[in-house]
């Protein structure tokens, strides 16, 4: 199930014009989730947008079944959605850059975002 809601992800966000989307799988590293998914909007107001897209094409049915989270909606610096096993996060420019997660957890597998958008 993972897999499949990462495609919807990546597919919903590219479709919304993510910039730099990341998929990085840390199931060999942490317990929290399966996989993180990073990218970049252009304006709080697009990073808004690439939220609720997400939310959009998961469906509430997804909400309940995986106890669904969501922060920093407000501010739109830092989007967090956590649907337990895939974690998203939306960063509003250089605010992706100064956390770096993908630095953080380089111990990650990094996927090709090309085989969830087929």
């Amino acid at each position: 199930m993972s897999k499949e809601m990462v495609r919807k992800i990546v597919k919903a966000l590219d479709d919304k014009k993510a910039i730099k989307i990341e998929v990085i799988d840390i199931q060999e590293l942490s317990q929290i989730a399966d996989y993180f998914v990073v990218c970049t909007g252009s304006s709080t107001t697009q990073v808004k947008a690439l939220a609720d897209e997400v939310e959009f094409q998961l469906g509430s049915d997804i909400e309940h079944e995986v106890g669904y989270h969501k922060e920093g909606y407000g501010s739109a610096e830092w989007i967090l959605l956590d649907y337990k096993d895939v974690i998203v996060h939306i960063f509003c420019g250089e605010t992706r850059e100064f956390y770096n997660l993908e630095h953080l957890w380089s111990d990650g597998k990094a996927l090709d975002i090309n085989e969830f958008l087929d």
